[in-house]
């Protein structure tokens, strides 16, 4: 395909309010993914970032993403439930 100046001067709207949301959700969820060793509060707000990113891939329309981050976070849900578990059980 060759370049075309016309598309290049189209209005796009890169940073609409949907992006706006799914980038901040993924960038959140990534922090917290790197911090899970730190506190199980972590791995908790993980969970809440997944139920964010599943409804963002819900809301622009690629329904897959929206259902494996909604598995995402029913498995981070179950490992702090084990972790909370495993901390009460030795107090």
């Amino acid at each position: 395909m060759i370049f075309s100046p016309s598309f290049a001067c189209q209005d796009v709207q890169l940073l609409t309010p949907l992006n706006a949301f799914g980038s901040s959700v993924l960038l959140l969820m990534m922090v917290f993914y790197l911090m899970e060793s730190k506190s199980p509060k972590y791995t908790l707000l993980f969970g809440m970032m997944c139920i964010g990113s599943s409804a963002y891939g819900f809301m622009a329309g690629t329904w897959p993403f929206g259902v494996i981050e909604a598995v995402w976070a029913l498995f981070a849900f179950n490992k702090f439930i084990k972790i909370i578990s495993a901390r009460n059980k030795v107090n």
